[in-house]
């Protein structure tokens, strides 16, 4: 029993630490930027631009190559998932229409599966390497 819970430490340890670094990494790349660009026509775009949301996906590389790598696979991806998608509810929650919900599932489902996906490459090919 004892070895059970000592092996799950390193895994939960993992999924916080993740969480906390997708937080900041959120507000790093998103959270500063919270207006709407109106256009010439009257359409708004926004509040992100597309090199935000690009380096958002680029800086947690990292993190998910490092856990993925130390078969922290349930870390990387439980993780990153969860600081997101919280992230996420947080800066969108103000949305008076109600549809931000739709957002925070989307980048739940989205964070889940790319990161799962990910995740199982480099610990497929760290495992070959070795």
């Amino acid at each position: 029993m004892r070895q059970r819970l000592l092996k799950l430490v390193p895994q939960l340890l993992a999924i916080l630490v993740l969480a906390a670094v997708s937080l900041a990494v959120w507000a790093a790349w998103l959270g500063w930027d919270q207006h709407r660009d109106v256009q010439p026509d009257g359409t708004t775009t926004g509040p992100y631009e597309a090199w935000q949301v690009i380096g958002l996906v680029l800086t947690l590389l990292a993190p998910v190559y490092w856990a993925a790598s130390r078969r922290y696979i349930a870390g990387a991806v439980l993780g990153i998932t969860v600081g997101l998608t919280a992230a996420a509810y947080y800066d969108w929650s103000d949305d008076s229409s109600g549809l931000f919900m739709v957002g925070v599932g989307m980048v739940m489902v989205g964070s889940l599966v790319v990161t799962a996906v990910i995740s199982a490459v480099i610990a497929s090919v760290k495992r070959d390497g070795r």
